[in-house]
């Protein structure tokens, strides 16, 4: 119940006890009144009339005290007149029984007055001729009670509606304050640090709200503190320190959006096979000078291409690789040929005639990148053994027969469930090692009985548009298995793009919740970091209908470039989950730990739970630990 209710509800009961108390006293009163008031005017009646009748009242016969009786009787508000003789016996009586049925029973039954009588004796000479006895009629003084009290009962019942309407807008007024406050604590905890201006007039709401704008600033602070700390670390993995290329993990990157967007590129795989000799032959200074000319030989060659969308790598050592977006396979020849001339020309100026060798593939949007990789090496292999700075260049064969195969295997494991659910990738608790969640795998046989690549088989699925279908498959699976196994900790089911999208499955998915309630919060739906960063909207949309429903989430593969803070703070996942890169490696890699740490802080800010993927190392499990990560894999 909100303050204003609580408020509007004691004010309203005190002016009902101070009304009911003041009511009940002002009727009391009135009655009180209105009795006495009987008793004075039936004592003057009488005392009035028996010196009236005084000198007509030795004749007891005389028409004229009848007519001086009814004279009054017909004036006032009498119940009896009575005249009796010095004997007792009644002369005349006077009688009015009237009934007022404009006053209901139960208010003479609460409010009961005393019948008011009085009398006179009448003298005629020095002796008592008589007596008159005059009683008031109570119908009237309940009459006028009646009146009173709900005349009195109206104009408070108004006062206090009228009351209560300027109390209600007062009150919604005088807190409006509070649910600014309320609302901006509700933005802090969203992650958005708003102030409120200008401050409340209430002395106390006033206070309250200059302490949460403090708050909201120091909170606000410490992370745009998290967030450039953030960035720079980013910058510190992603670049490579001699050459200020991009390393290794931001090729990762960019792939897995080959992979979401399906489109032609080709990878160059470039080795400085040379550079052994030259380490023996040069001191470190020209060995790093060699290198970065290199690297500007590449960067220059890349800019020769305007219209193709070229990205420069150093992996490690003398490895590089350079990643050609929208690019036909006329244009990728002509790039091979200018790395090869760019690599002589480098090769002259050192005065080597062999220094490097170049192998080019096609990207595989049904491969993988270990797999693209692989070919690229392959392909350097080969063109070790043409010439001196030359490249070879992988054709991109019989695709098209390739992907009609793909499609028809996908189609049959799909339509047929010909495909299992295995549990991997336990993260357990990293203090008291108890298991935190599991993660859905598929596996699926080809028609050899051979394991079909998981990796291809997804992306084939999506392209296809039957990754849905599949993904609904699996969600299923994973309710069967919580339920059935009465397991307790979480299991992830990984959905992609597609998934997330589709109305269909939503709607089925907000059912299959319902239904599943008890089992609900046990199901955590991953989602790739780098495909949400991509559609901010979609997926926040989609997280608040997970939430709505009881599910969890988590954000998957999260690195320094995958998603800014900005973004963890829109979405607002219940878990994040590093990226194997990030958790290995920490304990001789400083920036990584920065990053961890980094990480972490901001979990405990946003209320997210941090956890770590494939943690190989004992040392970087315990720097885990130690730095407070929840859970971890091995």
């Amino acid at each position: 119940m909100t303050l204003s209710k609580q408020l509007l509800i004691l004010i309203s009961v005190l002016f009902l006890m101070i009304f009911g108390i003041n009511y009940v006293t002002s009727v009391n009163n009135i009655r009180s009144y209105l009795q006495v008031e009987s008793e004075v005017h039936a004592q003057d009646t009488a005392t009035s009339l028996g010196l009236s009748l005084s000198p007509y009242i030795a004749t007891e016969t005389d028409p004229v005290m009848k007519a001086m009786m009814n004279a009054i009787f017909d004036m006032g508000y009498y119940k009896e007149i009575k005249l009796v003789n010095v004997d007792g016996k009644p002369l005349i009586t006077l009688v009015n029984d009237k009934i007022f049925e404009d006053v209901p029973d139960w208010f003479v039954k609460v409010l009961p007055m005393k019948t008011a009588s009085a009398e006179s004796e009448i003298s005629s000479g020095w002796s008592v001729g008589g007596t008159i006895y005059v009683t008031i009629n109570p119908g009237y003084a309940y009459l006028k009670l009646y009146e009173q009290a709900k005349s009195a009962f109206y104009y408070s019942l108004a006062a206090f509606i009228v009351s209560m309407a300027l109390l209600f807008f007062i009150l919604r007024y005088m807190l409006l304050p509070l649910k600014r406050i309320n609302e901006q604590a509700l933005a802090i905890a969203e992650g958005q640090f708003e102030i409120i201006e200008p401050l409340p007039w209430t002395t106390e709401v006033r206070n309250v709200a200059r302490s949460m704008n403090e708050m909201s600033t120091k909170i606000g602070g410490v992370m745009k503190k998290l967030n450039a700390r953030l960035e720079a670390l980013a910058k510190t993995l992603l670049l490579d320190d001699l050459t200020g290329l991009n390393k290794k993990s931001s090729f990762e990157t960019d792939m897995k959006q080959l992979f979401i967007e399906h489109s032609d590129a080709f990878v160059y795989l470039i080795k400085l096979d040379g550079l052994t000799g030259m380490t023996k032959e040069q001191g470190s200074d020209v060995i790093d000078r060699f290198l970065q000319d290199c690297a500007d030989s590449l960067k220059q060659v890349a800019s020769d291409f305007p219209t193709v969308n070229i990205e420069v790598y150093r992996f490690v050592g003398s490895e590089f690789v350079l990643l050609a977006r929208s690019i036909d396979a006329q244009h990728a020849e002509q790039l091979a040929t200018a790395l090869s001339l760019a690599l002589t020309a480098l090769a002259e100026k050192y005065h080597k005639s062999d220094i490097a060798h170049i192998g080019v593939v096609p990207f595989d949007p049904f491969g993988t990148t270990a797999s693209i990789l692989a070919a690229a090496n392959e392909a350097f292999e080969q063109a070790k053994l043409i010439g001196a700075n030359s490249f070879y260049m992988r054709e991109r064969g019989d695709q098209a027969k390739d992907i009609a195969e793909w499609k028809a295997l996908v189609f049959n494991v799909v339509d047929q469930n010909e495909y299992k659910i295995s549990f991997v990738g336990t993260i357990a608790d990293t203090h008291t090692g108890q298991v935190l969640m599991q993660e859905a795998f598929i596996q699926a046989q080809d028609a050899k009985g051979d394991l079909i690549p998981i990796g291809t088989f997804v992306s084939v699925a999506e392209k296809f548009e039957k990754i849905v279908e599949l993904e609904r498959g699996v969600t299923e699976q994973v309710i069967q298995h919580i339920e059935g196994q009465h397991i307790d900790y979480a299991i992830a089911v990984n959905l992609s793009t597609r998934t997330v999208k589709n109305s269909d499955y939503r709607a089925w998915l907000a059912t299959v919740l319902t239904q599943h309630r008890a089992v609900s919060a046990q199901l955590v739906f991953s989602i790739s970091a780098y495909a949400a960063a991509k559609e901010v909207k979609v997926f926040k949309e989609f997280i608040k209908f997970i939430h709505g429903h009881g599910a969890k989430v988590i954000l998957k593969r999260f690195d320094s470039q995958s998603m800014s803070l900005e973004t963890v703070k829109i979405l607002r996942p219940d878990y994040i989950r590093l990226s194997r890169d990030m958790g290995n490696g920490m304990s001789h890699e400083p920036v990584k730990r920065a990053f961890v740490e980094t990480m972490k802080e901001v979990g405990d800010l946003l209320d997210i739970t941090i956890l770590a993927e494939n943690i190989q190392a004992d040392e970087d499990l315990a720097l885990i630990k130690e730095i407070g990560i929840t859970g971890a894999s091995r």
